[in-house]
């Protein structure tokens, strides 16, 4: 009992940082239904953006979270200006490539410009196990968890509630209509990849801090996850995507300890090809017909 209680404590730890990076996900497709393959490596890109502040200036980790996320929130504006805005109105197949090169270049430039060794990131949160009875959970787990949940809420409260978040619903829902009530698309998709790569940036800097190395190609399997979970929960949908994201993270973790370390992957995306072919819409998703 004591080794299920401490995997099910390291799946909502791992699941977590997959919630996150995957609302990123959800977010941009919920707008302009583009699935930004590239989010992966903004994620990658984040994780950097830490690693240099942090051994550089070495500001406490509070403050490297804020700057490696505003960072990121501007490499995604600009990714967004130069990259996907001209294809606006393009068939989506062009959008799909061009997020395929984006994420490939992002990974050769992190390759020419930090080199391909890995980065041992520094301990800015202190690794000290709190133990629970027989239960040990170290002050990474609780920081992860604890933050990626406070971040959920502060995002479904800022899209319930806020002007900016109510243009995103509208504009998710109708563009053309939004463009009639005087919502400004153009900037209200920019937003959403702001805000998307800043949550990207976030989740890359928590799972470097929980597995210690930093790398060019570190974000492709963790962004994968996290596409998969944004699928697996209802693509689109804020509650989808943390649903989705802590649900792969359990099956994950459980997978290792219980199975095997070398299927987990292949029992994670079995699972999803399993619900989809059950519920394509995902768990949370709802059927919609299309008039003809």
């Amino acid at each position: 009992m004591t080794l299920f209680l401490q995997q099910l404590i390291n799946g909502l730890s791992v699941g977590s940082i997959y919630a996150v990076i995957a609302l990123g996900y959800t977010m941009v497709y919920g707008i302009i239904k583009l699935i930004n393959f590239a989010h992966g490596e903004i994620m990658m890109m984040g994780a950097y953006f830490a690693f240099v502040t942090a051994v550089t200036i070495g500001m406490p980790f509070y403050m490297v979270l804020i700057v490696s996320m505003l960072i990121a929130a501007i490499l995604g504006l600009s990714i967004e200006y130069v990259a996907y805005k001209p294809l606006r109105n393009a068939p989506r197949i062009s959008a799909l490539i061009t997020a395929i090169g984006i994420s490939l270049f992002l990974q050769n430039l992190a390759l020419v410009v930090f080199k391909p060794e890995p980065k041992v990131m520094p301990a800015i949160i202190p690794k000290q196990p709190i133990l629970i009875g027989n239960l040990q959970i170290g002050t990474v787990t609780i920081v992860t968890i604890l933050l990626s949940v406070i971040f959920m809420i502060l995002l479904d409260q800022f899209i319930k509630k806020t002007k900016p978040g109510k243009a995103m619903r509208a504009v998710s829902q109708d563009k053309e209509a939004s463009i009639l009530m005087g919502i400004n698309v153009n900037r209200t998709i920019s937003l959403t990849f702001a805000i998307g790569s800043a949550l990207g940036a976030f989740g890359g800097v928590l799972y470097s801090i929980a597995y210690t190395q930093v790398y060019p190609t570190m974000g492709i399997m963790p962004g994968l996850k996290a596409f998969v979970a944004a699928v697996l929960g209802g693509i689109g949908l804020l509650p989808g995507a943390m649903l989705g994201g802590f649900v792969i993270g359990m099956i994950e973790t459980i997978s290792k300890a219980y199975i095997s370390s070398q299927w987990s992957d292949a029992i994670v995306f079995g699972i999803l090809i399993i619900v989809l072919i059950v519920k394509p819409t995902g768990i949370l998703g709802k059927n919609e017909r299309e008039k003809v």
